[in-house]
């Protein structure tokens, strides 16, 4: 008997406390699944809840985002690093997916803002800026993602077309940093009013202010970050 009490003792222990853990409601364990990168619990959880009357707007901005968030605060300390990151990013992404029909206003999609992301002329790199759209779309951006090698002309003449509030740049090789200067000249020269944030490992905040660009993103959070704070502005 003593040595089963030794053995199994603590199991035991560790399953009356589980036991006494407070259930989790719905929202709670939404807000979890999210965290922990669960995309095929969070999709199952944003349809139950939809299902059970609750507003998807309150689904997004009281449970959602709040989510990303704390997934922000956990990669900023490097609690969460990069896998994490894109777990919960395509968790939210799932989710986002089956609100998309309920988040009307008037008929139209409830959007913060519209972003234009590419990666310059020249650049085939294009990993890091698929997880700064996926982030921002989760964030509720209407992001129009014109992918990797474009040249300044298609990205300008798009975000004037689109009447894109923020033009959002990549580039990894510093042989193509240079295609952001020539996106922030032809915007300038064709009265583009849409601000220019860029990003990649080949840029820093200094190569920002040297050609002209709005903002710097540092990281997909970062970014988030400097967007809300340019349209604040």
């Amino acid at each position: 008997m003593k040595i089963y009490i030794e053995r199994y003792g603590k199991q035991i222990d560790l399953r009356i406390k589980e036991e006494e853990k407070p259930a989790l409601t719905p929202e709670e364990e939404l807000f979890n699944s999210v965290v922990e990168g669960e995309r095929p619990t969070t999709i199952k959880l944003t349809e139950q809840l939809i299902k059970s009357g609750m507003n998807a707007f309150d689904v997004l901005n009281k449970i959602l985002i709040p989510a990303m968030q704390k997934v922000g605060e956990l990669y900023e300390k490097r609690i969460y690093f990069l896998p994490q990151l894109i777990l919960s990013a395509e968790a939210m992404e799932g989710a986002a997916k089956i609100l998309e029909k309920y988040l009307t206003l008037d008929g139209k999609a409830s959007k913060k803002a519209k972003i234009v992301m590419a990666t310059v002329k020249g650049d085939l790199h294009d990993i890091g800026k698929n997880i700064v759209a996926l982030v921002l779309r989760n964030y509720g951006y209407d992001v129009i993602d014109l992918g990797k090698n474009v040249d300044a002309r298609t990205i300008v003449e798009t975000a004037l077309r689109e009447k894109a509030d923020i033009i959002g740049l990549s580039a990894l090789m510093t042989t193509t940093m240079d295609g952001m200067k020539d996106v922030v000249d032809l915007k300038n020269e064709l009265y583009s009013e849409a601000k220019v944030i860029i990003g990649g490992a080949a840029v820093n905040q200094q190569f920002a202010e040297e050609i002209g660009a709005d903002a710097y993103g540092r990281d997909a959070i970062d970014t988030v970050k400097k967007v809300e704070e340019l349209m604040k502005k």
